[in-house]
């Protein structure tokens, strides 16, 4: 596949999708996936030039290279925005992926942590280090703001409006939305930067980003997985938890607390109320108590 496709591919993605690099990084990946696939058919043989059967046939090698069902399904929304955009700048006349189905996804929810399991997260988090109350307040702010781990490397001191009670974030597709942010979270960050971050050299560029590692320089995705990985560890805690981990418990905590669901999804950026239904798995007692205590049939 051309370079000049590839480019042009990911012009589109940024600008009239409005993808982050992350998202538009994955969509490339995809593309190559592909291009792979179109090589071992035939060398000469072009991605433009692919019909809906051999498309079926790379669903299929995907799937025995491996794959569940919900990275075959990631890909293949890839490849279908590839095909939308090659009809849209007339590189093809028909849209071969059309027709292209995604396997079926079963709802995966993801762990949830109680309160008092991020206490004990936070407990284990040395404080004589002196990235301990950097750390500290990252685990506060993941789940007292129910953030993306993109959304708090890029968190700005500059939209710190602690006096009003919110942060200002931007989000997906560079949606700015204002989140509220509590007297916990605000508090350890006060002592990170007065303690930690104000004594730091900081490199050009990176005056106005509020969590720096320690050459001055903003956290990495990579560098915050391994943060909250290495404090599982420590806190003996068996779940599988990632920084998302936090933000999936802030939507369910809060659901759980009785917050509305239309609440939740402005807090957490979704375009879709659907997509914020998917923190609403509450155990079945929960819901029992819910209906019992809300419908009137069962109110006295």
């Amino acid at each position: 596949m051309s370079n000049s496709i590839t480019k042009e591919f990911q012009t589109y993605l940024k600008l009239e999708k409005s993808l982050s690099q992350n998202s538009i990084d994955a969509y490339l990946t995809d593309i190559g996936k592909l291009s792979q696939f179109c090589s071992c058919l035939d060398p000469a043989r072009k991605v433009t030039e692919l019909e809906l059967a051999e498309l079926l046939q790379f669903v299929h090698w995907i799937a025995d290279l491996g794959m569940n069902p919900r990275s075959q399904a990631r890909i293949i929304s890839g490849i279908k925005a590839f095909y939308k955009f090659l009809l849209l700048d007339e590189y093809i006349d028909s849209n071969p992926s059309i027709l292209l189905e995604t396997p079926k996804i079963g709802r995966k929810l993801p762990d949830t942590l109680s309160v008092i399991e991020i206490d004990e997260l936070e407990s284990v988090i040395d404080l004589s280090k002196p990235e301990g109350q950097r750390n500290k307040a990252i685990i506060e702010t993941l789940y007292s703001c129910g953030l993306r781990v993109s959304e708090l490397t890029e968190l700005k001191i500059s939209n710190l409006y602690f006096d009003d009670g919110f942060v200002r974030v931007i989000g997906k597709g560079n949606k700015e939305r204002l989140v509220p942010i509590g007297g916990k979270a605000i508090k350890e960050i006060n002592l990170y930067t007065d303690n930690y971050r104000n004594k730091m050299e900081i490199q050009v560029g990176y005056e106005d980003h509020l969590f720096l590692n320690r050459r001055g320089k903003k956290l990495t995705r990579v560098m915050i997985f391994t943060i909250v990985k290495d404090l599982c560890t420590l806190a003996g805690l068996k779940k599988n938890i990632s920084p998302h981990t936090f933000r999936h418990s802030f939507a369910t905590h809060l659901l759980e607390g009785g917050a509305d669901l239309r609440a939740i999804q402005e807090m957490l950026g979704h375009e879709s109320i659907t997509t914020t239904e998917i923190y609403t798995h509450l155990d079945r007692d929960y819901l029992r108590s819910v209906i019992l205590d809300h419908h009137p049939r069962n109110k006295k």
